[in-house]
């Protein structure tokens, strides 16, 4: 790279047209400059060459021999450059090969990405998705750090500097197994409390969340026995025992092993976004796979 500094790259555009037509004057219309632009440019080449390049001959011009060893690889340069600056190409879905790296909560790959992942593999055959639990403090540096590409997350806590698109409105529901013996029918506010919860804890052990700020502003509690991780396990629970549990309802409104019951106490849903870099945001791959999995949920 050394020996491009001080050089005005556009000479080098004027080179190939001369290399090519042999020819100031038709090297100038090929440029669409004047015939003195490019007799300027072709002596501060000289210059900066410390050749001469094109010498005067019966028929136009001859190139020096150190102009001849010039011409092809200087003609592969400048065709790798414009190529490398030119506007990107559509995106093919059906031959690209691309790995997504998408962090995501096990809530968030059953309500978002399932969703998507029988049609995303059929229409990018080739392409692969590595999901991954990322906590919202690293989310903004695993991405900087070129480690992510996609988030689906909540719009609490989402770091402000990154992209982002709202994908729906989530709501709480009160859930339990089908066969429930305390709850044919929606519970009164005391029952609730009487109740054994189950509830999730994504950064372990936690026994009081929002369902328990609501109650304490009544003066009352509930029994929470159970704290886990993920959501996934909470149905598995739910099912196998007499627990309850306050559940994201994209999450529980599909299985059959699980009834919705109305809860007695309305608790503040959430926004699901989508995040994304800076760095990927006018990317038609990125565009597209964001564009598909907005599209999914919409025709669910």
């Amino acid at each position: 790279m050394n020996n491009l500094r001080g050089l005005d790259l556009n000479l080098l555009l004027t080179l190939d047209a001369l290399l090519s037509e042999q020819n100031v004057t038709r090297a100038a219309a090929r440029l669409h400059l004047s015939q003195p632009s490019v007799s300027v440019q072709l002596a501060k080449l000289r210059e900066s060459l410390g050749d001469p390049l094109l010498l005067p001959g019966p028929r136009g011009m001859r190139p020096t021999a150190r102009a001849e060893a010039l011409r092809e690889p200087l003609r592969q340069a400048l065709q790798a450059l414009d190529h490398a600056i030119a506007s990107p190409q559509p995106f093919d879905p059906g031959s690209a090969k691309i790995t997504w790296r998408i962090a995501a909560s096990d809530y968030s790959e059953y309500s978002v990405l399932l969703p998507a992942l029988d049609a995303l593999r059929k229409a990018a055959p080739a392409c692969r998705l590595a999901l991954q639990e990322v906590p919202s403090r690293r989310l903004s540096a695993a991405m900087e750090q070129d480690k992510l590409d996609l988030a689906i997350f909540t719009r609490t806590g989402a770091p402000p500097e990154l992209r982002s698109r709202l994908l729906f409105k989530e709501r709480y529901r009160l859930v339990c197994r089908h066969d429930h013996p305390d709850l044919q029918h929606a519970p009164t506010l005391a029952q609730f409390c009487q109740l054994e919860h189950v509830i999730v804890s994504p950064d372990g052990g936690g026994f009081f969340g929002n369902t328990d700020e609501a109650l304490a502003a009544k003066g009352l509690s509930r029994k929470v026995v159970l704290s886990v991780p993920h959501f996934s396990f909470v149905c598995a629970v739910l099912t196998r025992t007499d627990m309850v549990a306050l559940l994201p309802e994209r999450l529980v409104q599909d299985n059959p092993a699980l009834k919705i019951v109305d809860a007695p106490i309305e608790i503040d849903g959430f926004d699901k976004m989508m995040l994304w870099p800076e760095r990927v945001h006018r990317d038609p791959a990125h565009q597209w796979l964001r564009e598909f999995i907005a599209g999914a949920l919409k025709e669910e």
